[in-house]
């Protein structure tokens, strides 16, 4: 059973639930010009109670077939934070994407890193998976830090690889290997 769990300054790492489309909201919102440079581009849609609304019920979809787990930090009532496992596969490979993100507020508090390591024992222990992986634009020496400090380690460069700001921009991509448990 995925858990509740503190990480620092009275923030939490919890599964996202339908009820946080209007914390999503103003997360997103507060945090649209300290993103812009790590995200893809946003329509205005993305912003409102709708967008967010259709985004958390694709992403708890996802989750219900395997395919996902999302994650919000939070601290009361307001979410400061994401973190996701996506593109789930079972069988031999048992490996999927992760994506996080810390409000602009709370960057340097050790939030991200709390909760990469959470997700990451999670992913282990609760989700039986053998190998996460993670990439970063290339100047994103925070994001880098974070990984290698929570045992990820760099395996090589992606040019092109995603749409970042409105720019197809090259990644160093990360993996930690969780376990060397049988796939079956």
């Amino acid at each position: 059973m995925i858990e509740e769990v503190p990480l620092a300054d009275g923030v939490i790492l919890r599964p996202a639930a339908e009820q946080d489309v209007e914390a999503l909201v103003r997360a997103y919102d507060r945090n649209r010009d300290h993103l812009k440079r790590w995200e893809p581009r946003r329509l205005d849609e993305f912003f409102t109670a709708a967008g967010q609304a259709k985004r958390l019920k694709g992403l708890l979809e996802d989750q219900a077939q395997g395919r996902a787990m999302a994650w919000v930090l939070a601290d009361g009532e307001e979410i400061v934070g994401r973190a996701t496992l996506s593109g789930i596969v079972r069988g031999p490979w048992l490996s999927s994407d992760l994506g996080y993100w810390v409000d602009g507020g709370y960057v340097g508090r050790g939030l991200a890193t709390g909760a990469v390591r959470e997700v990451c024992r999670m992913a282990d222990e609760e989700l039986g998976l053998h190998r996460i992986a993670a990439s970063t634009l290339l100047d994103n020496a925070a994001s880098q830090q974070v990984l290698v400090k929570t045992g990820f380690e760099p395996y090589g460069t992606a040019e092109r690889y995603l749409e970042i700001d409105g720019r197809w921009q090259t990644c160093r991509l990360f993996q930690r290997i969780l376990n060397d448990r049988p796939a079956f």
